[in-house]
């Protein structure tokens, strides 16, 4: 595994090895005593998976505090640009955004610290999006940014959007408490 911190403070990118034989491959997602080694911890609470047709986008998701949490998401399958919104008030990369491209090929998994709206555009049919988050969903502080609303040039001119998702506030009117 190879695990680079990106210029968002807390945000690390885990490249892993993807071993390949006569049967298909095999991908380790996540290993403790490495991720700490990387300055990684998460207390795994819950897991859960998407399938997404092509131009699906979900987002820009988190969760309020006290139920916020830390994310690790990685595309078993298909295709995602995985799109990431920094909304923590004394972070140096506060609202800025970033995207990065994670696929069944490429092995990629992204490690999310609390303060990070999440979101991303389903490049082909059937992306797989993994997440394990360090606490369980809370209906109740369920969150998000409105997806078109912080300045990311998305690579799509009309996706596939849920209702909630077309509804959450815009950046600009947010009022972030992290």
């Amino acid at each position: 595994m190879k695990i680079t911190e990106l210029q968002f403070p807390g945000c690390f990118l885990i490249e892993s090895s993807k071993f390949m034989d006569v049967r298909g491959g095999f991908v380790k997602t996540y290993h403790k005593n490495i991720f700490e080694e990387n300055g990684i911890k998460i207390d795994l609470a819950e897991e859960f998976y998407s399938v997404s047709r092509k131009d699906v986008l979900r987002g820009m998701h988190f969760q309020l505090p006290p139920s916020d949490h830390e994310k690790l998401v990685y595309c078993m399958n298909g295709s995602v640009l995985d799109v990431f919104l920094d909304i923590r008030k004394n972070s140096p990369t506060y609202g800025q955004s970033m995207g990065i491209e994670l696929s069944g090929e490429n092995a990629r998994a992204l490690f999310l610290p609390r303060g990070i709206a999440h979101g991303f555009l389903s490049l082909e049919d059937n992306s797989v999006m993994v997440y394990k988050t360090s606490t369980v969903h809370d209906p109740m502080k369920d969150c998000g940014i409105r997806w078109d609303s912080f300045g990311y040039n998305w690579p799509v001119s009309a996706p596939v959007i849920s209702d909630r998702d077309t509804k959450h506030s815009t950046f600009s009117e947010f009022n972030s408490p992290f």
